[in-house]
C-alpha cells in the first residue's frame, strides 16, 4: 500500500470521526444514523491514521504534496 493522503487530507479524516463520535456519545444522534455514521467515523478514522484510501487508490487520486521529499 503506497499512501496517497496528505496531512491535511488525514486531519479532515480524523476529525470528522472526532465529530461523529462526539455526537454519538452526548446522544445528538441516534438508531440508523448512529450506526451508518459509526461505520463511516471508523473508517475515517482508520483511512486517515494508516495514509492510505482504497477509494483514492481506484481512481488514481492523491492527496500528497508532489514537490515535498519523501
Amino acid at each position: 500500500m503506497k499512501n496517497n493522503l496528505g496531512s491535511i487530507d488525514k486531519m479532515v479524516r480524523i476529525s470528522l470521526a472526532l465529530v461523529i463520535a462526539l455526537l454519538y456519545f452526548t446522544n445528538l444522534i441516534h438508531g440508523t444514523a448512529a450506526i451508518l455514521l459509526g461505520i463511516l467515523a471508523l473508517v475515517l478514522a482508520v483511512t486517515g491514521l494508516i495514509g492510505f484510501c482504497p477509494l483514492y487508490a481506484m481512481f488514481h487520486i492523491s492527496s500528497l504534496n508532489k514537490n515535498k521529499p519523501a
